[in-house]
Order: structure tokens, then C-alpha cells, then sequence
């Protein structure tokens, strides 16, 4: 069947790369799986010995290039492992093309805030304004996290580095739809998130959703990790319900607010 009525021309800089492929599967499952041309096409005229060509697999064309064999996990420890300050492990992800999503991000979203800071906030993945504008947590989800911290007397552009937070998240680059990270793609992922840690050197973790839960303590189930202080990569670390999550069940503020009485008593302790 030959697709009519629907094109993408004048929509690529609309589109991105996970939606133009979503938009094209769904075309060829609907079975409109031939392309129209510009210009209408005058068969007759067409000389006896055209051959038409077997139409080629658009998942497969848009999941190109093919697996090259290399061990992402691997190879992204050993990059972590040779960068010396922020300004170069910010550039090795950059430079780290054997994520798919990164091949739909419109940006690297590496951090915010003062990486002075005691406290390291480490979220989950960008999401559609934290694309567009290449920082974390910028969104509602964001504004609502400053809010948070803010009533604990801590933000993300306070000139003190006692009362800066710093914020990443585990992954750079906004996974498509916003859905959740895959096993493989925190797997490659966490090396430069590690590293991350070890050079901001903060004195507590804050886990924001099962997404860095799973990535820094390798469990997840936020709802019964909340409340508790636990260890990650030698550091105190309390995970705490996502702000996104907060927007859509209000009714668990009244437990956020608990968990940030129990980070300022923590940085009072220190």
C-alpha cells in the first residue's frame, strides 16, 4: 500500500529522531509501505525494464548503525577512569557515541548548581525542557524540587557552598516519550556518573526515584528505600520520592517533607 495524505516534509525540525522513527513504523504497520515522491510519476511512460526494489525496513534503517561488537560498560569505565576534572568528563560524554539516545537528544545535560556543594542530587533522566535547555531539573518537575530545598535553606544558585546543591542525573540524555532507562543503558552509563561523584566529592547523596536507586544501590522500590539513610559509593545517601512523582500524588509531600528534616539534621550533624 503506498502512503497518501501524510508526509514529513517541513516537519524535521519539529521532529526528533525517536519520534520521526516512531511516526514512520506506525505508518508501515497501518501498511503504508511505500514512499510517494514530490512529483506525481507517469508510469506509463516508465521504460519496460525498471525493476522495483524490495522496500527497505525502516526500524532497521533508523536503528542504524548496526552493534559494532563493543562493550559500552567497558569502554565508559575506561574513559571515567582517565578523566581528571569536571570540564573533561563533561566532554567524554560529549564525545560517547555508543548511546542510541543520544542520537535523539538535542542535549548533553551534565549539571547544575555549585559542584562545591555538600549535597549532590542525583536524578533520573532529562526530560523535555531539561533537553531544550541542556540543564537538570528545569521543568515543573525542577521548580517544585527547588521549593523543596529551598525550605530546608539550600539552592542551587547560592553563592555559599554550604547551602548549594548540585545537581546531575544518571542518565545525559532524555530516553524517548520520557519512558524508563533500560538495564543496558544505566549499565553503560553509571561509570561517568561514579566518576561524577568522586570528583564533586559531596558529603551526602540525595537518590531521586527508582531510576537512581537502582543505578547506585542496585534495588528499587522507593517507596519502602524513603526515609532511610543508606550507604552509596561510601557516601550517606537518602533516596527520596522524584518531584515528578510529588506532582502526581500530592498526598506524598507530607513524606518528602520528613525526608528533608532528615537531611538537614544530617548537614547539621556534620
Amino acid at each position: 500500500m503506498i502512503g497518501a495524505g501524510f508526509t514529513l516534509a517541513g516537519m524535521e525540525s519539529e521532529l526528533d529522531f525517536h519520534s520521526a522513527k516512531a511516526l514512520l513504523e506506525w505508518q508501515v504497520e497501518l501498511g503504508a509501505d511505500e514512499a510517494i515522491c514530490e512529483q506525481p510519476v507517469n508510469r506509463y511512460e516508465l521504460p519496460d525494464t525498471v525493476v522495483k526494489k524490495p522496500v527497505a525496513n525502516v526500524a532497521a534503517i533508523a536503528d542504524a548503525p548496526a552493534d559494532t561488537g563493543v562493550d559500552a560498560a567497558a569502554l565508559a569505565r575506561q574513559i571515567a577512569g582517565g578523566v581528571a576534572d569536571l570540564g573533561a568528563l563533561k566532554q567524554a560524554l560529549e564525545d560517547f557515541e555508543l548511546c542510541e539516545l543520544k542520537r535523539g537528544a538535542k542535549s548533553t545535560v551534565f549539571a547544575d548548581g555549585n559542584p562545591d556543594a555538600r549535597v549532590m542530587i542525583i536524578g533520573e533522566a532529562p526530560g523535555r525542557d531539561e533537553d531544550i535547555q541542556g540543564l537538570p531539573f528545569v521543568g515543573r518537575a525542577g521548580q517544585l524540587l527547588d521549593k523543596m530545598f529551598g525550605a530546608i535553606g539550600l539552592s542551587r544558585d547560592a553563592p555559599d557552598s554550604a547551602a548549594c546543591i548540585y545537581i546531575t542525573n544518571i542518565l545525559p540524555w532524555r530516553p524517548p516519550q520520557n519512558r524508563e532507562p533500560t538495564p543496558d543503558e544505566i549499565a553503560m552509563l553509571l561509570p561517568f556518573v561514579k566518576k561524577h561523584v568522586e570528583l564533586v566529592k559531596p558529603d551526602l547523596l540525595v537518590l531521586m526515584g527508582n531510576t537512581s536507586c537502582q543505578a547506585m544501590l542496585g534495588r528499587k522500590g522507593i517507596t519502602r528505600l524513603r526515609g532511610n539513610w543508606v550507604s552509596a559509593l561510601g557516601l550517606p545517601a537518602m533516596p527520596m520520592f522524584h518531584p515528578a512523582y510529588l506532582l502526581r500524588n500530592p498526598i506524598a509531600k507530607r513524606e518528602a517533607w520528613h525526608d528533608l528534616l532528615m537531611l538537614q539534621a544530617k548537614l547539621r550533624e556534620k
